[in-house]
């Protein structure tokens, strides 16, 4: 399994990153396809912050892990660990368009409330 790593500033507080990552009906606009296919579960949600998986990393073919920090200014940091067996040559660039696009999400929901 060969894994990549991505992290992006965010201008909206962490938990409402966090809570549009794993809405589920905003999850298909951001995660990889893989991770959101038909039959695969939720996030696995953490108690000791903003975490969440995607994918069993002993048994499937991608996982996703998503750790949303605070900052400096009320704003947010996110970082995403991407695995997928077999090799991806493109996931350090899918890595970064799936924050770019949670990026946009995390925008939609704000301007929609």
């Amino acid at each position: 399994m060969v894994s990549a790593s991505a992290e992006r500033g965010f201008s909206a507080p962490p938990e409402v990153v966090f809570s549009t990552a794993t809405d589920p009906d905003r999850v298909s606009a951001w995660l990889p396809e893989p991770l959101r296919a038909e039959g695969r579960p939720g996030p696995e949600l953490f108690a000791d912050g903003l975490r969440a998986s995607w994918g069993d990393t002993g048994s499937s073919d991608w996982s996703a892990q998503l750790e949303v920090s605070p900052v400096d200014a009320g704003g947010a940091v996110a970082r995403l660990e991407l695995a997928a067996d077999p090799a991806q040559r493109r996931l350090d660039e899918i890595a970064d368009e799936s924050l770019a696009n949670l990026a946009r999400e995390v925008d939609d929901n704000l301007t929609a409330g």
